[in-house]
């Protein structure tokens, strides 16, 4: 494979930081809607108030709050109408009325001058019951999931995880995906919480969901320790990596052979494999380290020291051959003893 090596040794050798695209810029924006806006699926309370010669009988004058109408105002409460999935609602005597879009100040409007040709000045008063177009679906690791009704619509996605009870497990694994519409956007809890512009503003119809997807790195070859590590903060640096590995293995690494191994996007925006060489060896390669940030799924890898050789070898050696050195030294104990 045509795989690039790049030797670290300046600044300009190091990587450029990725600067992905922030979730305002990849989800459609729009201006917030009014809180009290009817769409289908929602359900409403209306409540019809009539004085004079009534369209509607009631059996009694109370109005639904328990409140006492005026003298000669009759108030007829029809029972829950929901929204149908064509955005309309059915109305004794006015028929089939379009409010999806509507407030429902603009509902009371629209049922009001449906019925002013059949009643004496009639007054409506529409209230939302239940909330289906004002609201959000969130799912995954939080304490309550579910449908969950903006009460201002300027609620932002910090928000909208407290509401739901705080997220579950740590933030720094933590990852919220933002379905809007046909598009999405990933934000880590760890990086909003560094980065407050990740804070989105959420929208009614969003959709969020909350996974446990913790960025590692892989540690190999010849080090301290090989083994997967999880990002302790949103950034790491190559020389914290490196430290957490506990260095070149003081027996078998190279601090001059230190490798990493990382898929970069090209102009077209393929993944082409990368390795990028330092040489801890070089006082330099330690301040650069430090600026080298490190990016899920890297691969650090520390190579072998090729003057360790002879010593693995005698290694080697020991370990095979020690096990009869030691019978034929017991044996010669024996014999001594005897003799």
């Amino acid at each position: 494979m045509p795989i690039a090596v790049v030797p670290v040794r300046a600044a300009a050798d190091l990587p450029p930081v990725s600067a992905s695209a922030t979730p305002a810029a990849l989800l459609p924006q729009a201006a917030p809607s009014p809180t009290d806006m009817v769409g289908p699926g929602d359900i409403l309370d209306i409540n019809i108030y009539e004085a004079g010669v009534t369209l509607f009988a009631s059996s009694s004058p109370a109005s639904a709050a328990g409140q006492l109408a005026a003298p000669g105002v009759q108030v007829q409460k029809l029972p829950p109408t929901r929204v149908d999935d064509l955005g309309d609602i059915s109305i004794p005597y006015a028929g089939t009325l379009h409010v999806s879009g509507l407030t429902t100040g603009e509902v009371e409007s629209t049922i009001r001058n449906a019925l002013r040709r059949l009643s004496q000045n009639p007054q409506v008063i529409v209230t939302m019951s239940q909330a289906i177009t004002n609201s959000i679906i969130i799912g995954g690791e939080v304490s309550r999931p579910g449908r969950l009704v903006l009460q201002t619509n300027r609620e932002s996605l910090s928000d909208v995880i407290a509401l739901a009870g705080g997220y579950r497990g740590n933030s720094k694994d933590l990852m919220v995906r933002i379905m809007r519409g046909t598009v999405s956007a990933d934000v880590r809890i760890n990086d909003m919480v560094e980065n407050p512009s990740l804070d989105v503003a959420i929208r009614p119809g969003d959709r969020l969901m909350l996974v446990d997807d913790p960025r590692t790195y892989s540690i190999l070859g010849a080090s301290g320790r090989v083994e997967q590590v999880p990002f302790r903060r949103s950034t790491v640096s190559l020389a914290e990596a490196v430290a957490t590995a506990g260095g070149a293995n003081p027996n078998l690494g190279d601090p001059a052979a230190i490798f990493l191994f990382r898929y970069v996007k090209d102009a077209q925006g393929q993944e082409t494999p990368r390795v990028y060489h330092l040489d801890m060896m070089q006082t330099g390669a330690y301040f650069l380290a430090q600026k080298f940030t490190m990016q899920d799924k890297d691969v650090l890898y520390f190579g072998n020291a090729a003057a360790n050789q002879p010593s693995k070898l005698v290694q080697l050696i020991s370990q095979l051959f020690s096990p009869v050195l030691t019978v034929t030294s017991a044996v010669s104990v024996i014999q001594n003893s005897n003799n």
